[in-house]
């Protein structure tokens, strides 16, 4: 799978959704983790409904308000934790298994992007941060289509820049709707299933099932 054109997921499959709530469990408890959780649900649910409404709002603004709702549900968290959690959301880790896996494909001559409901900013920010822009060709947000995944649309900003027909790059994402709307959209997919979950969508399978990055190119 050398000298392909790989299109990554950003969150969840290259940086770790959990790491902005982690920076800050001391403070907020022994529910941190539910907290995560929670934020990140809604986050996403947010993005689906917005998509079937035809009502858009970015990804940032998203991000935002999945947070205000999880700090309702949690009355007993300090809010003023807020721009803290925003701040190093902004700013997440990648997960230990991205850089080595990144720059091994890059050497074999693969071309390498991302493709995010994320917007612009947040992507450009995610990026520096983690230390993955320097292996990265392109970035690519679904800010320009104005649907999120897994919108039919939301798979198509990379396009103009590459011309490269869907069959011949290969998508990885670590969610698995994601994979599936990939599998739509007419992508080679690979499910990155870290965690060992069950499958789900059955009737959109992923070409290749792996458990760590370092296993791409192999």
């Amino acid at each position: 799978m050398t000298g392909q054109h790989y299109i990554f997921d950003a969150y969840g499959t290259l940086l770790d959704i959990h790491a902005a709530v982690r920076r800050h469990a001391a403070a907020i408890g022994p529910d941190f983790q539910s907290f995560s959780d929670l934020w990140r649900t809604k986050q996403l649910e947010y993005s689906w409904v917005r998509t079937l409404m035809g009502a858009y709002a970015d990804f940032w603004q998203l991000t935002q308000d999945a947070l205000d709702f999880a700090l309702e549900r949690f009355p007993a968290m300090d809010r003023a934790l807020r721009p803290a959690l925003l701040d190093a959301y902004m700013r997440l880790d990648a997960h230990a298994d991205v850089a080595d896996a990144l720059q091994r494909l890059k050497a074999s001559g693969a071309r390498l992007a991302i493709l995010s409901n994320g917007s612009p900013r947040m992507l450009e920010t995610a990026v520096q941060s983690a230390g993955l822009a320097h292996v990265l060709d392109a970035v690519f947000s679904v800010d320009g289509v104005r649907h999120f995944k897994v919108h039919p649309l939301a798979y198509t900003p990379y396009k103009d820049s590459w011309q490269v027909p869907p069959r011949d790059v290969i998508f990885v994402s670590s969610n698995r709707w994601d994979v599936a709307g990939a599998a739509c959209a007419g992508f080679s997919t690979v499910w990155l299933n870290r965690t060992g979950a069950p499958d789900e969508y059955r009737d959109h399978p992923p070409a290749r099932i792996i458990t760590s990055m370092r296993e791409l190119g192999e």
